[in-house]
């Protein structure tokens, strides 16, 4: 990369909101989502992608399992297999033209991994109706949706959550906007009871390529993790 991309590339803009703590509406539409059977139908291509998805994971033996939610360009789920390679780790993005971008990998690739296009809300829906449930489960650098109006496209504020928490294993995560990592901490306290940090997060090796671009351009990092979730206060309800 040229000096002149490498400027280009570094020169992401700060998340800009009128909001400026936890949403005042955010635990009454996580208690409304968490008791209000959440009826979207799913789809064949979905179903069709999910059942791809599990027939390369039970080819591979079954090991612990990684859900890389919202994989992009799929450098992050690549990046994840080589961190575990006892696991299998399956990314999930909406987009063709993300997934079809390879310019971002080198040439040595793991083998323990598969990228399938699918939207999450029904691959998350469709995993816990398997009762397939990852061991770690990433959301990285989701869409902020910084609006204060926007709350209901936040993944903690969108009726799938409960789904997402259900799945259990190690939930993990990130954006460079603090708001929404400690939003998303208090959804998961709410369902779960368990105190779950925000906290600041640097590191030396980026996972994704939005991290690297929130790291060159100066952004402040923030996470939030769980231990393993074992229990959900309270169950989605499904039809």
């Amino acid at each position: 990369m040229g000096i002149a991309e490498n400027a280009m590339y570094a020169n992401s803009r700060p998340v800009s909101s009128a909001q400026s703590a936890i949403h005042d509406r955010l635990a009454s539409t996580v208690a409304r989502h968490a008791s209000t059977p959440f009826l979207k139908p799913l789809t064949d291509y979905n179903r069709a992608a999910f059942e791809r998805s599990m027939t390369a994971w039970r080819h591979s033996g079954e090991p612990p399992l990684i859900l890389d939610a919202g994989c992009g360009v799929g450098l992050s789920t690549r990046n994840l297999a080589t961190q575990f390679p006892d696991h299998f780790v399956i990314g999930v993005d909406q987009s063709a033209h993300r997934l079809s971008r390879k310019i971002l990998w080198d040439d040595t690739l793991p083998t323990n991994f598969l990228c399938v296009r699918a939207d999450l809300i029904d691959y998350w829906r469709l995993m816990l109706a398997a009762g397939v449930h990852p061991a770690r489960h990433y959301i990285l650098y989701p869409n902020p949706w910084p609006k204060i109006g926007q709350l209901g496209r936040r993944w903690h504020g969108h009726p799938v959550f409960p789904t997402i928490v259900a799945l259990g294993g190690i939930l993990e995560c990130r954006s460079n906007w603090r708001i929404y990592i400690e939003e998303c901490a208090a959804s998961l306290k709410q369902l779960t009871g368990v105190e779950i940090p925000c906290e600041s997060f640097h590191t030396e090796t980026p996972i994704s390529p939005f991290e690297k671009k929130y790291l060159e351009s100066g952004h402040g990092l923030w996470r939030c993790r769980t231990s393993p979730i074992s229990h959900i206060r309270q169950k989605p309800n499904f039809p």
